[in-house]
């Protein structure tokens, strides 16, 4: 059958015609397709933003129902967003609580019947501790149709803190600020307050009371000022000229305080901002006591100048301000010796240029000795025989001021009755011979006076030495014979010439040469002679030496302890070594492929030598410490990152173990400690805190500084340790009871780490309760 040329003109026409239609079907596709992804990345966009976003929307449809980002769930600390609004508080007690979901459920109906917008913040606990601010409104149609409620919330917890924060700070400024104007308005002294036009601004009450004002208000108002014009300058020009030098002005004036003329002390103070205050002393009465001060003084100096006993002051600078006539004569002075304002060191050296001094074998330290008597807190007395045989009475009196008044007093004709008091001396003797105690008394001038039947004994030299009373100098020859170190009788010597002629008490010990051992002491006696005490103290002595070697015997076994640990330590070292390698070596399949259990035989080979290893430097490491041994290289270091870098180092364990750690501290604190050894010793307690932590439990190390030190705190609410096993814990490896082996304690740990802490100059202190948790804090200077 054959077709017509029409009949084959449309059937051409119709195929081109579903060929065109075929070919547009498939370009409308495509680009459905490729604007259909364009729209799924648009959306996916628009999810991160809100997801990044500092709010997150929450959708409640018309039945309850809520569609929100699973952040939010986070936020109210939830496992998940749920299904309806209802169910927002969780089952464990987290979440939002009933109160305030009812609350936001009667928002949203309200704005989904009413279209009015709404308003209100919640603080979700425990679940997060967040602060949330939720902005409800009615959604748009194109978002939600049938009248849902499109609910913002924000996290504004930051905020919240902050703004706490700054109202408690306001308050304590306001109660600060109200605490001042308070001791200002009751000081009893005019104070006020310029501005910076100069003009008052602030007065208290007693300066409205001192220009006789009826308030503050007034004495502003008609700006009366306390102080008068002085020299043509007003007190406005003075606070000025203060204000452009920016420093304080005080001047003594006078002024009419409560209709009476006072001397006062007015002070213009700038501030660190623009204004001058400005406060005035009553000065008064301290000025009418010096008045009556200097003519005290001039009268008592005119009745001193009646006296017979020689009197002198000298300044704070040693210079002498006065003397009257029996001093000038004591010490033949010449005139004009107060006027030239003569120091305390010439007075003395024209003295003795006169013979009107003691013969001192070193006159400039003897010079320096007197010259003491300025500092001291108490009078002093002492007694002069002069070289013509005048025996003078000195006395020494500090003054406040750091001044010194001498007073002299001729005592002669008072020596001279001493004679009479031979028979007292001689009942004294008597009394001397049947005391224990050796006793010799020696008069101010060095010779013997008295002693007693043991004095020549105990010093091992014959009696017939003492009956010509002789000089000490002649006495202590004949004991230096018998010292063991005859240099040593320089030591009885300044025993004996503090007791006579310092008036101070002291004491030594000596050894004799026949092995005995001898204690003295020099007593100031109230009549002027200075007594020579001595005592056998040779058994004492020996039971002390015995002692002595037994501690030195117990400090050398400590030593030797040490030394054993340190050559033991190191002797571990080689073979720990060789294993380790070894270990290695089959882990790595050199001496040929290994089964599963040898590998994990080699493993665990491998881990304990690192284990022993440890414990081996650690023995080492308390060894050298305890025997002051330990290295340190100092550097400088961030503690914040420093301690950082150590947690980061126990991070695995800690997730491992179910734990939380938080670090706080300031970024910008830094010290000068061992890395290396500071790291070990930190290291160790935060081992100890992660063991002695059972899962779930929570570890904090605080950095802070108080009173210039700084303070590790690693704590933890573990197991903790009851007071013994703290204690234990804290000695590590001991000497046994026996003192022939060695007891390990708890462990290592704490005694390294204290050891290495104290090296650092530092001090470890760890408190521990059962049950309770451990906290050990750190310091360093």
């Amino acid at each position: 059958m054959e077709l017509s040329p029409a009949t084959l003109a449309v059937i051409g026409l119709l195929l081109a015609l579903w060929t065109a239609g075929a070919v547009w079907v498939m370009l409308r596709a495509s680009g459905g397709d490729q604007k259909s992804a364009a729209n799924r990345r648009l959306a996916q966009r628009l999810s991160r933003l809100i997801e990044e976003g500092p709010a997150i929307p929450m959708l409640v449809r018309a039945d309850g129902r809520i569609e929100a980002p699973d952040r939010l769930a986070r936020w109210i600390g939830l496992a998940k967003v749920p299904e309806y609004l209802s169910e927002l508080a969780g089952s464990d007690g987290r979440g939002l609580t009933e109160p305030q979901i009812n609350d936001l459920t009667r928002n949203v109906r309200r704005t989904q019947k009413t279209a009015r917008p709404f308003q209100m913040a919640i603080t979700v606990s425990p679940g997060s501790g967040k602060a949330l601010a939720m902005h409800g409104s009615l959604a748009d149609p194109a978002v939600s149709p049938g009248g849902a409620a499109l609910v913002w919330v924000f996290d504004f917890s930051d905020s919240q803190a902050e703004l706490a924060q700054l109202r408690e700070e306001a308050a304590r400024a306001r109660e600060d600020f109200g605490a001042l104007v308070g001791l200002i308005e009751a000081a009893p002294m005019p104070m006020w307050f310029r501005g910076a036009d100069m003009q008052l601004r602030l007065v208290n009450k007693a300066y409205v009371s001192a220009v006789g004002a009826e308030s503050a208000d007034q004495v502003v108002a008609d700006q009366i000022e306390l102080v008068e014009t002085v020299n043509g300058r007003t007190a406005a020009e003075v606070a000025q000229q203060a204000a452009d030098r920016r420093q304080p002005i005080e001047r003594i004036l006078s002024a009419t305080i409560d209709r009476a003329r006072r001397t006062i002390r007015v002070t213009d103070l700038p501030l660190m901002g623009e204004g001058i205050a400005g406060y005035a002393v009553d000065i008064e009465e301290m000025e009418e006591q010096a008045r009556e001060f200097r003519a005290f003084r001039e009268a008592q100096r005119s009745m001193l100048d009646q006296l017979s006993i020689g009197v002198a002051q000298f300044d704070a600078a040693h210079r002498l301000t006065f003397a009257n006539q029996p001093f000038h004569r004591v010490f033949a002075l010449p005139p004009g010796v107060v006027n030239d304002r003569t120091t305390f060191e010439q007075m003395l050296l024209i003295a003795r240029e006169n013979g009107r001094i003691p013969e001192v074998r070193d006159f400039p330290a003897w010079r320096n000795e007197l010259g003491e008597w300025f500092l001291r807190d108490e009078p002093h007395e002492e007694a002069w025989p002069l070289p013509d045989s005048t025996h003078l009475r000195i006395v020494a009196q500090p003054l406040p001021d750091g001044g010194l008044v001498m007073i002299a007093e001729d005592q002669t004709e008072q020596l001279a009755l001493s004679a009479t008091r031979d028979t007292l001396l001689r009942t004294r003797t008597a009394t001397f011979d049947n005391l224990f105690e050796a006793l010799a008394v020696f008069a101010p001038d060095g010779h013997l006076e008295l002693w007693n039947r043991g004095f020549a004994g105990a010093w091992g030299i014959d009696a017939e030495v003492l009956d010509g009373h002789p000089q000490a100098e002649d006495l202590l020859g004949a004991i230096a014979k018998n010292l063991a170190d005859p240099q040593a009788v320089s030591r009885i010597n300044q025993v004996i010439r503090a007791a006579t002629l310092d008036r101070k008490k002291s004491d030594g010990r000596i050894e004799l040469a026949d092995g005995r051992t001898l204690d003295f002491a020099g007593v100031p006696l109230p009549d002027g002679n200075g007594m020579l005490t001595v005592l056998d103290v040779t058994s004492s002595r020996q039971a002390e030496e015995a002692l002595r070697e037994r501690n030195r015997a117990l400090e050398e076994a400590d030593a030797v302890m040490t030394r054993f640990l340190a050559n033991m330590s190191y002797e571990f070292r080689t073979p720990l070594t060789s294993i380790g390698g070894f270990a290695e070596l089959l882990t790595s399949g050199i001496a040929g492929e290994l089964t599963p259990q040898a590998k994990e035989y080699a493993q665990a080979i491998s881990l304990s030598v690192g284990k022993l290893t440890e414990q081996v430097e650690n023995v080492l490491d308390l060894s050298q410490s305890e025997a002051g041994l330990m290295p340190l290289r100092k550097t400088r270091l961030e503690l914040l990152p420093f301690i950082t870098e150590i947690v980061r180092h126990h991070e695995r364990r800690i997730l491992d173990g179910g734990l939380t750690l938080d670090l706080k501290g300031n970024p910008d604190k830094t010290i000068t400690a061992d890395p290396q050894q500071l790291r070990r010793a930190i290291s160790q307690l935060l081992d100890n805190a992660i063991n002695g932590t059972p899962r779930g439990g929570r570890i904090v190390v605080d950095i802070g500084r108080k009173r210039g030190e700084t303070k590790i705190v690693i704590s933890d609410n573990g197991r903790g340790m009851s007071q013994h096993e703290l204690a234990r814990a804290l000695e590590g490896i001991r000497m046994s009871a026996d003192g022939k082996g060695i007891e390990r304690r708890q462990g290592l740990g704490i005694p390294l780490a204290r050891q290495l802490i104290e090296a650092h100059g530092g001090t470890l202190e760890i408190q521990s309760r059962k049950n309770g948790g451990t906290t050990a804090t750190i310091t360093l200077p």
